[in-house]
């Protein structure tokens, strides 16, 4: 069966039209009853913000640093409406929502959609189903994801209960950075002359840098707690390019969802967290009053410069208003920045919940296997050209040695009116040569990868196998890879270079994590699987932006299955134009 339909198809007679339009009431790609409905107005617009005494017209949704939090809940249908007021074209991708049959509503600039252009606006439609849980918003074009970002929640079903104790309060915890120049002018410096990016001037919580930095004595996020009572902090990490630690001084949290996915309860007193990723935790307000700092750095497995900084924000307990007691300061212990130890030992002890309620349905018998190495490059400097990466060369990344190049026209919108030579289906399902991912490489070996818009085509209903390989090209690094349509489960990973014949034995097929944003490890590999139930052309990227930007993405082209249940709605009508 073809993919999409064709475009006579879409464009026959006023019976298809009116047809279209009913399936789009249906499923949510028009305004579904008003009862299930909530409407979200966003209008992305500079704001002058100031943060270590520093002022700059900030890049928002409605001048909020950090955005707007959306709050809804499992089986609402969500309308959002995004007007460009800025210069630069702009997209939203609301990070973690499977889209089943909406990739329209994705996101991601010319993957499922061409950008909002300047005085234009989109309205995001889509329906949260077999979801609930801790995930975020963010624009999907360059660096924007900068600032313009927020918490996207959900909540169960009304009148479904939260299967872990339930908390006495809630707070969002966005992890980011501030950066005293424009980012997207970081990204265009770094794409002309190929060189490492300047790195932020502070790590953010909340907004706010802290107590750590110059100028941020105001500038500090401060929660205020009640004794005994229970919190559920969720936690999101929509930094540009760090992964990063995070701890509050003498306090442990239980860990009850990754990635908007319950978990098993799992007790720690510090969190790893990748660019993308979410971690909804416990916390009990169980010590003396006093004023607990919160903290976030970096881990760190990159050999170029990075932001060294620490960002804190503070836990207040309260106490009596004619009280005199003066409230001590208490700094956590975090990992060194290099700990490549805690990080792992935190990744792998995450389990899926498994319960009746919520099972853990792993594939078992896989038909569609991919072995993808992700890699950096060096590419070598063309004639008469400046380059400023290693060796006189530019920086770039791959997938299989295909780096990726954004297309001109949206790679959905081509899928779905055949129009050819937008991109390519002969994505590699191995790399094209394969060696010792994880040996030493020579500075004199061919570093430079093949420039593609390569799309892996995968089977309706598939039980899809992927293994990223980390690889040793320009040094070893954790790389957080984001799914777009899916949630996989991380069945297995470890250092040094798979072993089908060994590592596939110790997989965890009864109750491994289930994650949107997975972290290959340094110098290592991770397996994961899933049903490739949602058709649709997906994104695949790092989420460390840097390494989006030289090229680490692809695509993944999930064909329709049979009839209208199984294939991707019609585009909207105020789809954006390319």
């Amino acid at each position: 069966m073809a993919f999409f339909v064709n475009r006579k198809l879409f464009l026959c007679g006023w019976a298809a039209f009116v047809l279209s339009l009913l399936l789009l009431f249906r499923d949510a790609q028009c305004a579904p009853p008003r009862r299930n409905t909530k409407y979200f107005d966003f209008h992305v617009q500079y704001h002058n913000t100031t943060r270590l005494c520093k002022s700059k017209p900030l890049l928002t949704v409605n001048g909020q640093f950090p955005g707007p939090t959306i709050a809804v809940n499992e089986g609402d249908n969500v309308i959002v409406k995004v007007t460009n007021h800025v210069k630069h074209n702009t997209t939203i991708h609301w990070h973690g929502v499977r889209q089943f049959r909406t990739g329209w509503a994705d996101g991601p600039a010319y993957i499922t959609q061409c950008p909002i252009q300047e005085g234009q606006s989109y309205t995001y439609r889509f329906k949260i189903s077999e979801q609930r849980g801790t995930l975020l918003w963010h624009a999907h074009i360059t660096w924007q994801r900068a600032s313009v970002h927020g918490a996207f929640i959900i909540y169960p079903k009304q009148g479904v209960p939260f299967p872990l104790p339930k908390p006495d309060f809630e707070v969002p915890i966005l992890l980011g950075e501030w950066w005293n120049g424009d980012p997207d002018a970081v990204e265009a410096e770094t794409l002309r002359f190929g060189g490492g990016p300047n790195v932020s001037d502070a790590y953010t919580i909340n907004g706010q840098p802290g107590l750590l930095y110059p100028c941020s004595d105001k500038d500090t996020f401060v929660q205020r707690v009640d004794a005994g009572k229970t919190y559920l902090l969720r936690l999101i990490n929509a930094a540009l390019n760090d992964e990063l630690f995070f701890a509050i001084a003498n306090h442990n949290f239980t860990v009850v969802e990754a990635d908007g996915c319950y978990t098993k309860p799992y007790t720690t007193d510090c969190i790893m967290i990748a660019p993308g990723q979410t971690i909804t935790i416990l916390m009990k307000a169980d010590q003396p009053a006093g004023r607990y700092t919160m903290a976030a750095r970096p881990y760190v497995t990159a050999s170029v410069p990075f932001d060294e900084t620490t960002a804190t924000a503070i836990l207040e307990y309260k106490v009596p208003a004619q009280s005199s007691l003066q409230l001590p300061i208490i700094m956590p212990d975090l990992p060194a920045m290099r700990d490549t130890h805690y990080a792992t030992k935190f990744a792998t002890h995450l389990r899926s919940l498994n319960s009746r309620e919520y099972p853990s349905n792993v594939p078992q018998k896989i038909d569609h296997h991919l072995f993808l190495a992700v890699s950096l490059n060096l590419q070598d400097c063309p004639a008469n050209s400046i380059c400023k990466g290693y060796f006189g060369g530019r920086f770039s990344a791959s997938i299989n040695n295909q780096s990726f190049i954004h297309p001109k026209t949206a790679l959905l919108q081509a899928a779905y009116y055949n129009i050819s030579g937008v991109f390519s289906k002969d994505f590699p399902s191995r790399p094209p040569h394969e060696y010792n991912y994880t040996a030493p490489i020579s500075a004199a070996q061919n570093m430079n990868p093949n420039f593609s818009t390569g799309v892996a085509v995968i089977p309706y209903n598939a039980n899809v196998e992927v293994i990223l390989q980390g690889t040793s090209i320009m040094g070893f690094e954790n790389h957080p890879i984001h799914i777009h349509g899916f949630n996989v489960y991380v069945v297995g990973q470890g250092f040094g270079n798979y072993d089908p014949n060994k590592d596939a034995a110790s997989f965890n097929l009864v109750d491994p994590p289930l994650r949107n944003t997975i972290g290959v490890p340094t110098a290592g590999w991770v397996a994961l699987r899933f049903k490739a139930d949602n058709p649709g052309m997906w994104y695949m990227h790092c989420h460390l932006e840097i390494h989006t930007t030289w090229g680490l993405s692809m695509a993944f082209l999930v064909q329709n299955g049979t009839g209208p249940a199984q294939s991707v709605l019609p585009p909207p009508p105020d789809l954006p134009p390319c």
